[in-house]
């Protein structure tokens, strides 16, 4: 997909070995950190601390700033919660030095990681009360001048949007919409002379267009999904696969998944197929190696719209393939049961089988993923694993339901998904897993209405 050796020789050549080796391969520059691999971006990171702690080196501040961006973009890519309590260290540690030195734009980039962190761990743990932390942190950053206090600005509009989302309400998703438009103008024109910012305006185009797809695809809305259409077809203009891969990746998956959407909404199987395709060829671009979370993410996205696809088709070929998709994706989540990304695959996948089963009215498709499901829960323990047995157990629920519902007879099974999913909204209410606790409760609600 890019000629990795190539562009990272040519890049680091201008550099001519000004800085010692331990700054790192990229010297410092974020826009070369997405043509590392995950080996070396761990390296890269090591590499960042050495540079950040060296007695007597200039710029101590920039250096810690350099540090905390790596070693988000290491936790971003492998759900490592180390590495992201790392970026938080270091991005306090540039905002004190910043503010020392009096250099208030140089502070409000600062606050901008230490609050893109925040945001990155309520994404990969749920945990929502880091989007409050976030939100303070920013608005104290857009008070200030710059780049920073355009970014922060336009991560406050994102903020905006996730109430909104949450919301369902039409009007404000345009309102947060338009919300971007200032801060963006800014980073584009910055954009010019800074690589950072020019890759921060696309990131920021790809929050504002999945805000307007989340709003779309709960309000059934056809000119918000235009929008988002719009928004990421602008995104895609301004990367380039060669030289920012992954981020050329997320906004393609997000591509794809819009246009299964307006299919959906229209009852049209072509943009459905065309998203299906799109999909299966950014999942064909991104190395598992590279960046491990970015291919799950771009797997559960397929296997959502060819779920979709399915139910469009009549198909239920079409939801098998989605669980292979989901199997791929829980290869690489196996390893992180907290990451709130693998309840949600795994609860895709139930509802996959389950609507495999209804579709082709095959029990043994639904006795095959209990058999599964009960050997996952005999593995685990609740003492030792919690949040993977409770999402078992959530999933163990979906089969349940889908059981009494395919039968049209209730041997007791909707109320063992109510026990089970009142175990599992138990256990992640402990561990202060909000977003897996609404799911749980969601799904409990629902059984106990039918």
């Amino acid at each position: 997909m890019f000629e990795f050796g190539r562009d990272l020789r040519r890049r680091l050549s201008s550099d001519n070995g000004l800085k010692s080796r331990s700054d790192g391969l990229t010297r410092g520059d974020r826009a070369l950190l997405e043509l590392l691999d995950l080996y070396l971006l761990q390296n890269e990171a090591r590499a960042a601390d050495i540079s950040a702690g060296r007695i007597c080196a200039k710029d101590m501040p920039s250096r810690c700033l350099t540090a905390a961006g790596v070693w988000r973009e290491l936790a971003r890519r492998s759900g490592d919660a180390v590495a992201l309590r790392k970026a938080a260290a270091h991005a306090q540690a540039a905002l004190e030095g910043f503010e020392r030195e009096g250099r208030k734009a140089d502070a409000a980039c600062a606050r901008c990681e230490q609050a893109a962190a925040a945001m990155l761990g309520a994404d990969l743990f749920g945990d929502e009360d880091l989007i409050a932390a976030a939100a303070i942190t920013l608005k104290s950053a857009a008070a200030l001048t710059g780049v920073g206090a355009a970014l922060a600005q336009a991560m406050l509009a994102g903020l905006e949007g996730r109430r909104v989302l949450a919301s369902g309400d039409a009007d404000a998703a345009i309102a947060v919409s338009a919300a971007f438009a200032t801060p963006l103008a800014a980073l584009d024109a910055a954009g010019r002379k800074s690589p950072a910012a020019r890759l921060a305006a696309a990131e920021q185009r790809i929050v504002r267009a999945d805000i307007l797809t989340g709003c779309a695809a709960k309000l059934q809305s056809h000119n918000l999904a235009d929008q988002a259409q719009r928004e990421i077809r602008l995104a895609l203009q301004n990367l380039d696969p060669s030289y920012e891969p992954l981020l050329w990746a997320r906004a393609r998956s997000l591509n794809g998944s819009i246009l299964t959407l307006t299919g959906e909404l229209e009852g049209d199987i072509g943009p459905i197929a065309d998203g299906v395709k799109i999909l299966a060829h950014t999942v064909e671009a991104v190395s598992r190696d590279h960046s491990p979370l970015d291919w799950a993410r771009v797997q559960a996205a397929l296997g959502l719209a060819l779920q979709i696809m399915g139910d469009a088709s009549g198909n239920s070929r079409a939801f098998d393939q989605a669980v292979s998709c989901f199997d791929r994706a829980n290869a690489v989540l196996a390893a992180q049961p907290a990451l709130a990304l693998r309840a949600v695959v795994s609860s895709q996948r139930a509802g996959a089988l389950a609507r495999c089963a209804e579709m082709t009215g095959d029990i043994a498709v639904l006795d095959a993923a209990e058999a599964a499901l009960r050997s996952e829960l005999s593995d685990r323990s609740t003492a030792i694993d919690p949040v993977a047995w409770a999402i078992c157990q959530t999933n163990l629920a979906r089969i349940y339901e889908a059981r009494a519902k395919l039968t049209g007879r209730d041997n007791g099974q909707r109320a063992a998904a109510a026990l089970a999913l009142a175990s599992a909204f138990d256990v992640f209410a402990e561990h202060g897993l909000r977003s897996l606790s609404d799911m749980a409760l969601c799904a409990l609600e629902r059984v106990r209405s039918a």
